[in-house]
């Protein structure tokens, strides 16, 4: 690629004046070994320009009379005393609110205006403003930052056992406008994950001679009234000193436990006894009541038979032998409890178990954990919305 020639203004001159003289373009071309066009287009100037002709790109102010550049300098200064305008009236709100604000208005204008006609305007350091912008965390990585703690508190409060499915309809309700993907990608960025889901065995002794109902439940979770469908079930904790035994009982309508006992005997006295009698004081029975269970003997005995015989409303549900899935709502708490609760912790004594079961079922459970069965809201919230 050939190397493209710089001209002085001179040599311009006398371009332009051989031309003249000989009359011939083509001429000059010759003697002086320069590009046709370029003649012409000096000649032109020339012609225009007179002696103020090829001044360059920095020195077109020769071209101009006194009075042009006057005017000139008078736009010039019109333009500054806009621009000065321009600014401090967007600025000005600012003054109040000290400089943290002012570089924050200086940050979204630097599109508009450069950072050292802002600071002449604004008689700001363009070096102090540089330093802060440096330190500035943005409203979107400020938002960001918000965000993380949000989800991070949320997957706190929830045991660890909230997903991304859970916590973005805690987000909605709390009025954060979120996708589930959006919440799955900062559960990643922060190193959450979601406990891991542990089987587990509920003993049930269905090997005796008394009556066992027939399944007339038939797995209809769904419920569309309080206190028409009860589920109750027993499963073993073991502690540091053997087993203790919870008993529940749970109205299919708000998934709320509404009776519990925590023995230390498999007995009819120790479990479902006490659980159908704090079931009955939390929610009266006021009328048709399906009560389902499994076939165990503190079910299917004459003593808790007679008990429950004694309500003259209530109709026996029991599922099918061998069949745990009859039974899933309550089957489906034990998983939670433990999973939430047992298989994340030490083995504890049995007082401390019983602390820890009040806390998880009445403070926890009941209270502050959401269910997807219940659209996500808490039994609480469910409750307010049915007037229970």
């Amino acid at each position: 690629m050939a190397k493209r020639r710089n001209y002085e203004r001179i040599f311009k001159e006398k371009a332009v004046q051989l031309c003249l003289k000989t009359g011939s373009v083509i001429q000059a071309e010759k003697d002086l070994d320069t590009a046709r066009s370029l003649l012409y287009k000096w000649r032109i100037e020339y012609r225009k320009l007179g002696s103020k002709s090829f001044c360059g790109k920095g020195n077109s102010h020769l071209r101009l009379s006194p009075e042009q550049l006057k005017i000139k300098s008078l736009e010039r200064k019109a333009d500054q005393s806009e621009l000065k305008y321009k600014i401090l009236q967007k600025g000005s709100k600012y003054f109040s609110q000290g400089k943290p604000m002012i570089y924050k208005f200086m940050l979204n204008n630097e599109k508009v205006y450069s950072i050292n006609q802002m600071c002449r305007v604004l008689a700001l350091n363009p070096e102090s403003y540089r330093r802060w912008k440096s330190n500035f965390v943005s409203e979107t990585q400020t938002r960001r930052m918000l965000l993380d703690q949000e989800i991070a508190s949320i997957f706190s409060e929830g045991r660890q056992r909230y997903g991304a499915a859970k916590i973005t309809r805690v987000l909605h309700n709390r009025g954060f406008e979120i996708s589930r993907m959006t919440v799955s990608n900062h559960l990643i960025q922060l190193g959450l994950r979601k406990k891991s889901t542990r089987k587990f065995k509920v003993t049930t002794d269905s090997k005796h001679n008394h009556y066992t109902a027939p399944n007339i439940l038939n797995r209809e979770f769904n419920v569309k009234k309080a206190g028409a469908v009860w589920v109750s079930d027993i499963t073993y904790l073991q502690t540091l000193k053997g087993f203790l035994y919870l008993t529940i009982i749970l109205d299919l309508f708000d998934r709320k436990i509404i009776g519990w006992n925590l023995s230390n005997a498999m007995t009819t006295k120790k479990t479902t006894i006490p659980a159908w009698e704090m079931a009955v004081t939390n929610r009266a029975i006021t009328g048709g009541l399906l009560f389902h269970s499994d076939r165990g003997v503190q079910y299917a005995n004459s003593c808790f038979t007679k008990l429950l015989d004694s309500y003259m409303v209530v109709t026996r549900s029991m599922s099918r032998k061998g069949n745990s899935t009859d039974n899933a709502v309550a089957e489906s708490f034990f998983s939670t409890l433990k999973n939430e609760l047992i298989h994340r912790s030490i083995l504890f004594t049995h007082k401390q178990m019983e602390e820890e079961i009040f806390e998880f079922i009445e403070n926890w459970y009941n209270k502050k954990r959401i269910h997807s069965a219940l659209n996500y809201m808490t039994i609480e919230e469910f409750g307010r919305i049915n007037n229970l």
